[in-house]
């Protein structure tokens, strides 16, 4: 398999490999996912049912309340969170939460070659396929 590579920005610095979940639409760490299980809870999510534990996220950018960094450092402690962040544009939010929990964060991205099930790599600046 050809490996792909993608520069993007550090939002939180680090290393991360896992299976992508994908989304094209934003997605709430507070209220659309349930705490307690890692999995998407916001009803007409494409991600509905879908545990984003220990995967890479993929999705273009956060939305809701501040409350969604917390959000994301309670399922790191938990070990539930995303094993990475990989976005087209990290919002505040999403970016405090990453940075507070300590989950790789990229953003800048074009998304569009990404897909839910590719391994993911994320190492500082550099995102890649396998």
């Amino acid at each position: 398999m050809t490996r792909r590579t993608y520069r993007g920005r550090v939002i939180w610095r680090g290393t991360a490999n896992g299976e992508a979940l994908c989304s094209s639409e934003p997605l709430s760490f507070y209220g659309g996912i349930d705490l307690s299980s890692g999995v998407v809870t916001e009803q007409g999510h494409p991600l509905l049912g879908q545990s984003v534990a220990g995967r890479v996220l993929v999705f273009p950018r956060g939305k809701g309340s501040t409350v969604g960094s917390y959000a994301l450092l309670r399922l790191a402690k938990q070990g539930l969170a995303p094993a990475g962040l990989v976005m087209a544009s990290c919002d505040t939010t999403v970016a405090v939460g990453a940075i507070i929990a300590e989950v790789p964060c990229v953003d800048l991205l074009d998304l569009s070659e990404l897909a839910t099930g590719q391994r993911v790599v994320i190492e500082g600046e550099d995102v890649w396929t396998e």
